[in-house]
């Protein structure tokens, strides 16, 4: 490639603030449930990479084709892909179109087709837009995709903070994940924490089955959180895992009762005869298949207080953060029915704009 920004290149990130920036000359755009995207053309060549610039064309060859339809000969774009089913985004069907194998790519490249959402200008034939103010990169931007056809879309994008703060309220129906801010005059600057995003952060009791050890060796690294669902069966839905180190030292302490010597008795036990929509630790991991997904049983009678943004089917999208213990919590009182779930919301009516 022959861009003014070429790959490897890593997009710029935002830092978690706890409430909607309200300062004067802010935008306000969705923040998209997906996989981080930095899209490069170059004439017939095109390069999709993800935010840690791991290469993503294999998996999505339909947007490969849609980019080489609607956009500049030369362009980098800044965006995210996502799927959606039905009317909000489905980030456990994203999560599927990552397989090796061809055969199964192309099925689901059919069957649930991705879509790529573009909120930023880097570079546009020869001219490198970093240092443009995000006003003027929004304006360009609108002006390259003002013909563009699904499954390429713009994000939308507001300056008035009513208007943002009711989007983070009905979008989250649609499956979206919160809000980014920039300021009008931000320059683009990879790898640095210069936007702001606001999330929604909700709270469940869960039961503590086991923990993985970190991977420094001697610690506790992340707890294994579950849920019981309609059945009765204990299902995990994710993890907890930002811990100081002497919190982690700590945790080894607190846990080491409820380790088991005979786990034959732990609900998590049999988990290859349970279904594949079951939810267990022991799965491996899709983008790091040399990680070490072992974990330590416990015996589930611990029950803690986490904070979570939102569920993605039956799990907790992202890592969990703890709060605190309940020792007054029943572990069998931990079910699914104390999670909340928000109105739903067309997501093609986003996309529209």
């Amino acid at each position: 490639m022959n861009l003014p920004i070429n790959p490897p290149f890593l997009p710029m990130l935002a830092r978690s603030v706890s409430g909607i920036p309200r300062r004067k000359g802010m935008y306000y755009e969705p923040k998209w449930d997906g996989f981080r995207c930095l899209l490069f053309r170059d004439g017939h060549e095109i390069e999709l990479g993800s935010r840690n610039s791991r290469p993503l064309n294999r998996y999505f060859p339909e947007l490969l084709a849609a980019a080489r339809e609607n956009l500049p000969e030369q362009c980098v774009m800044d965006g995210e892909i996502v799927v959606g089913r039905g009317d909000r985004l489905d980030f456990e069907a994203l999560q599927l179109r990552i397989h090796p194998a061809v055969s199964r790519i192309n099925l689901l490249a059919s069957e649930m087709p991705a879509t790529f959402v573009a909120f930023d200008l880097l570079a546009l034939e020869d001219a490198d837009l970093r240092k443009v103010p995000y006003k003027e990169r929004r304006l360009r931007l609108q002006g390259v995709l003002a013909g563009a056809r699904p499954p390429i879309h713009l994000t939308p994008v507001t300056t008035d903070p009513a208007i943002a703060e009711q989007w983070f309220h009905q979008f989250e129906g649609a499956g979206l994940d919160g809000l980014v801010a920039k300021p009008a005059d931000l320059p683009y600057v990879p790898d640095k924490r210069l936007m702001f995003k606001v999330k929604h952060e909700r709270t469940a009791d869960c039961v503590v089955a086991g923990f993985r050890w970190h991977r420094s060796g001697g610690v506790v690294g992340s707890l294994l959180l579950g849920l019981r669902d309609g059945k009765g069966h204990l299902q995990h839905v994710g993890v907890s895992a930002s811990f100081s180190v002497e919190r982690r030292r700590e945790l080894l302490n607190e846990l080491r009762p409820y380790r088991m010597e005979d786990t034959s008795s732990h609900p998590w036990a049999e988990w290859a005869e349970w279904t594949e929509s079951s939810r267990l630790p022991a799965v491996g991991n899709r983008w790091n298949a040399g990680k070490d997904m072992s974990w330590v049983p416990l015996r589930p009678e611990l029950v803690c207080e986490v904070a979570y943004d939102h569920l993605e089917g039956s799990r907790f999208r992202h890592v969990a953060q703890f709060r605190r213990w309940r020792t007054d919590r029943d572990p069998a009182s931990c079910t699914y029915e104390q999670l909340k779930e928000p109105c739903s919301y067309d997501l093609a009516a986003i996309l529209g704009g």
